[in-house]
């Protein structure tokens, strides 16, 4: 398989293996999966893998899109602007993404 270059293909590819949910927080700095009640703590969730994006003619297009798979095994994935255009206003979502455990593994390396 060539190497992806963009967020909708590595989207696609992702969607194909099931993951297609996505982790937000909220106005009141909750982290949950669209359409779910439960609240997760950054111990809860473990980064798979990171894919970072830069946008040729501008730094505006800078996106992040980590792979994530919670404590009972559920995966989806967390998009974040990075830089000036973070989705994320305040420190408080960057302090939430440190703070979740990194696990690379070689499962999503395309």
């Amino acid at each position: 398989m060539s190497q992806m270059t963009t967020l909708s293909q590595v989207m696609e590819t992702l969607k194909e293996r099931g993951i297609d949910k996505e982790l937000r927080m909220n106005e009141q700095g909750e982290m949950k999966f669209e359409n779910s009640d439960k609240i997760y703590l950054p111990s809860e969730l473990v980064i798979l893998k990171t894919y970072r994006f830069e946008g040729d003619s501008s730094p505006d297009d800078n996106v992040a899109l980590y792979v994530i798979k919670d404590i009972t095994g559920n995966r989806g994935m967390i998009i974040d602007s990075y830089g000036a255009e973070s989705n994320y206003p305040g420190d408080q979502f960057d302090t939430f993404l440190r703070d979740i455990p990194v696990e690379e593994i070689d499962d999503y390396n395309f």
